[in-house]
């Protein structure tokens, strides 16, 4: 096919490549402008502009896609792919290509639309989450569905590692995609709004712990939400960061919920229906990530000693 290709992410990187080495001809490759990074505020190239420009791709960056419908109707494409582009596509941009406009959206649709479908799946503790492709429409990735791909998710896995492995898996599910609607071997089924759930755009409130939750909850958000917004409370009175954790064995032998407290050299906080987590790395702010022996090292923990105290 002759494809344009819309993305900026690093998730987006495997699909732009699976699609050139597949054979087809992508003619022009849109990504986000270039955005000020880091304590200098350099300009940052996207994953998807670093890729491109490897790939010898011409890349364009409007700042709104919407205004380029001229331009990317002389490019005269078959269809267009999108995956994580970051704008809106308009209804007359999406009426183009004769094959539509593909998506590859990191959940098993219709469960998890939105902006975050890995960090949700994970936050409420899904066992199986996957890829699917889907038709855009005006909708919020309310599309008709094409392909679907699974995967487990690990006790213990975090967005960091569901993220690449979803990423492969798309890249390989949209070449499929593409092979079955030129072979028009592919079935559009429409979703479901019933049995839709919402992965909106996460916020920095989304990691603030409850620890009157239990601790498999708190678990799962922690391991959802890595890195960011992270899982976060405060500890006399500043900022404390949860990088790992896991859910105790022990209970928390009568302590009220958010108490912090040590066994040898084991870090635990108490939280809901009388379980507790192991606290495996963490961060206080201002001072450096470290296990929890270093900073039981630094620190002389008391009785009163309660994890939320107060925010910041």
């Amino acid at each position: 096919m002759k494809l344009v290709f819309l993305g900026t992410p690093q998730f987006a990187v495997p699909t732009l490549e699976a699609v050139v080495r597949a054979g087809h001809e992508v003619v022009v490759v849109y990504t986000q402008p270039d955005r000020p990074k880091g304590r200098g505020q350099e300009l940052a190239l996207s994953p998807v502009k670093e890729a491109a420009l490897r790939l010898g791709l011409e890349v364009r960056q409007p700042e709104r896609v919407r205004r380029c419908v001229d331009e990317l109707a002389a490019l005269q494409a078959d269809a267009m792919v999108v995956v994580g582009y970051g704008q809106i596509i308009p209804q007359a941009i999406i009426d183009l290509p004769p094959y539509g406009i593909i998506n590859v959206h990191a959940s098993l649709l219709p469960k998890y639309r939105g902006a975050g479908p890995i960090q949700w799946s994970i936050a409420n503790g899904e066992t199986v989450t996957g890829v699917t492709t889907m038709m855009i429409n005006a909708g919020l990735d309310t599309g008709d569905m094409l392909l679907k791909a699974e995967t487990s998710i690990g006790p213990e896995e975090t967005a960091l590692d569901v993220g690449p492995r979803l990423a492969a898996l798309g890249a390989g599910l949209l070449v499929e995609t593409l092979d079955g609607l030129l072979a028009g071997s592919i079935a559009r089924v429409p979703q479901t709004d019933a049995d839709a759930t919402l992965a909106p755009i996460l916020k920095r409130e989304d990691g603030l712990i409850d620890w009157n939750q239990p601790a498999t909850v708190i678990h799962n958000r922690a391991r959802g939400f890595l890195p960011w917004p992270g899982a976060w409370t405060t500890f006399r009175g500043v900022r404390f960061n949860i990088w790992r954790c896991r859910v105790a064995a022990e209970p928390p032998a009568g302590r009220a919920p958010g108490a912090l407290y040590a066994s040898g050299r084991k870090l635990f906080a108490a939280c809901g229906a009388a379980t507790a987590v192991e606290l495996l790395e963490i961060q206080v702010e201002g001072r450096k990530r470290v296990d929890a022996p270093a900073f039981l090292n630094g620190q002389r923990l008391s009785d009163t000693d309660l994890l939320g105290e107060s925010s910041k």
